[in-house]
């Protein structure tokens, strides 16, 4: 009987260590994937910031000057078309269609 228990422990040891054994190199092993993610995160992460391609303040400036620019160009444009060729026009048709004796 003394054997009987004697195996059942050595057989319980012998899984028990392999068990952990595999729970240490699957535990290894995600340590090491999470650290090559952490590197390669951080990697890209300075060549982003190291990166210089991309638009700079000065163009950006230019860009809006011109957009403000052209838009008073327009609305002057439409202010002195409506001022002097469209209002007039109008406001005699207006005047001619009350002062109509039928």
């Amino acid at each position: 009987m003394r054997n009987f228990f004697k195996n059942i422990k050595n057989t319980v040891k012998a899984k028990f260590s392999s068990v952990k054994a595999a729970v240490c190199r699957k535990i290894s092993r995600t340590r090491a994937a999470v650290n090559a993610a952490a590197y390669r995160l951080a990697i890209r992460s300075n060549t982003m910031l190291a990166a210089t391609r991309g638009e700079n303040f000065v163009d950006s400036g230019i860009k809006i000057l011109i957009a403000v620019v052209i838009g008073a160009l327009l609305l002057g444009g439409l202010y002195a078309l409506f001022g002097d060729t469209i209002m007039p026009t109008v406001t005699q048709k207006v005047t001619d269609m009350f002062n109509f004796k039928g």
